[in-house]
């Protein structure tokens, strides 16, 4: 895996130590000696990491990652601070300005490689996520960074799984004091639960009596719908390796016993942000598919996605040996509803048309605005004469009923003309079977307008 990392410390034999680690395990290294500098280089975004030391002049370690944290720009930039300091309370200070680790000198070379490596490849992953996002910014969709940056990480959902009394009822009381905790003492049901329970973290103790806590990881981390929950991992003290190991299959946090309250409430905090951010994330690439594929103003699917899948529709027709019908609809003379009532009157005809359209098809007909006032619907396992009765039907649904425009204020008529064709042939091109539906319309329309006509086979 490779990943770029930035070593920050003043002191030239601690950058030297930390490069020669890293090159090792074949990471790009990249060095500042200072905090402004640091700030240089992550605000051109030339790193993946930063492994930032505490005790530097002129702007201290917490004083840089705060204000990595507080930019939208660097927020999402995993940043370990190294430093001597080995107090719980500096650990939560540190955590509190957004650091996602705090290791402490001297940092044994097995911690520092599987830490580094746990979280460039969360990284990597967000970095994924951001890229499909880009599109959303250009569509409305606001950009999660602003509002990572104000979230305060409390109101989560949290599921802790521990079978020890003593230690889940000290746990608890903390943890509720800012989110929402579940106790699941019972190893064998935790990960039912964590399915079902749409929780922001698991917080998973590694000494279970009778379970093993990391392969209780490992199956969280298997199954889609546990796949994305942040994983904070609690172990003894002389577990150092199978922490270790936690790391290298999905845990993304731990604490060492004894707890300090401080130390878990800022460690939750950080991971039910994260947690958010990839939600809002995954949201707006979700947002950004719908919007390539949807119509904006009637809600049906695109001309673009429709070229697409009727392509796949008719290959499945012909395939299994079925039936295809297409139908093209054209609402009459909506050029003269535009001019004699305003645009916003001729949109309101559009998205009632479209409301119309899903009532009078099924499931798994395909409708699709094709451009104006012109709409295409696909329809699989349906020959000629099925197709033209469902045709007239929604032929008589919009004739039957006046249109209501202008906020409801007025009511005018509209009818349609409709053009069908159906797959003539396997291997037929598509592009044949839609040209005979238009051609269809065109003779529904010349013919006097508010009816269906066949294409001639």
């Amino acid at each position: 895996m490779s990943a770029r990392i930035l070593v920050v410390d003043d002191i030239p034999a601690n950058v030297k130590l930390l490069e020669a680690r890293l090159s090792a395990e074949y990471f790009d290294v990249i060095t500042a000696s200072n905090g402004a500098q640091a700030l240089e280089i992550c605000a051109r975004s030339e790193c993946d990491l930063i492994l930032l030391d505490v005790m530097m002049p002129d702007m201290d370690g917490f004083e840089v990652c705060r204000r990595l944290k507080a930019n939208p720009k660097t927020h999402f930039i995993p940043v370990v601070m190294v430093t001597a300091l080995d107090s719980p309370s500096d650990r939560v200070r540190g955590l509190e300005a957004g650091a996602d680790d705090f290791l402490t000198k001297p940092v044994a070379d097995a911690v520092l490689v599987a830490r580094v490596r746990s979280l460039t490849r969360l990284k990597m992953m967000t970095d994924e996520l951001r890229m499909r996002a880009i599109t959303s910014l250009e569509i409305g969709v606001q950009a999660p960074e602003r509002s990572a940056v104000s979230d305060l990480g409390v109101g989560g959902r949290i599921l802790l799984v521990d079978d020890r009394p003593s230690s889940y009822e000290r746990l608890a009381p903390v943890l509720s004091a800012e989110h929402t905790v579940d106790v699941e003492p019972n190893p064998t049901e935790a990960l039912f639960h964590a399915a079902e329970g749409n929780y922001d973290l698991l917080i998973v103790s590694l000494s279970l009596e009778n379970y093993d806590g990391l392969r209780l990881c490992s199956q969280a981390r298997s199954l889609e719908r546990t796949r994305q929950i942040p994983i904070l991992a609690i172990a003894d003290a002389d577990n150092n390796p199978r922490l270790l190991r936690g790391l290298e299959i999905g845990v993304n946090d731990y604490l060492m016993r004894p707890v300090d309250k401080n130390e878990l409430l800022a460690r939750a905090r950080t991971q039910v942000r994260r947690r958010r951010y990839t939600d809002h994330l995954r949201d707006n690439v979700q947002h950004s598919i719908e919007a390539a594929i949807t119509d904006g103003l009637t809600g049906l699917h695109n001309r673009r996605y429709m070229e697409s899948h009727l392509e796949t529709l008719a290959e499945q027709a012909a395939t299994r040996g079925k039936p295809l019908a297409l139908m093209m609809l054209d609402i009459d003379f909506f050029k003269s509803i535009n001019d004699n009532h305003g645009h916003d009157c001729g949109d309101d005809v559009l998205r009632e048309f479209a409301v119309r359209i899903r009532k009078s098809i099924r499931g798994i007909d395909l409708a699709c605005r094709y451009g104006g006032e012109e709409f295409v619907i696909v329809m699989p396992e349906t020959d000629m004469h099925v197709a033209s009765m469902v045709a007239e039907r929604l032929r008589r649904s919009i004739a039957g009923e006046p249109f209501s425009i202008d906020k409801g204020n007025k009511r005018i008529e509209v009818t349609i003309s409709i053009g069908l064709s159906t797959l003539e042939k396997k291997g037929e091109p598509v592009a044949a079977v839609l040209k005979r539906a238009d051609v269809a319309l065109y003779r529904a329309k010349h013919d006097g307008r508010n009816r269906v006509v066949a294409a001639a086979a």
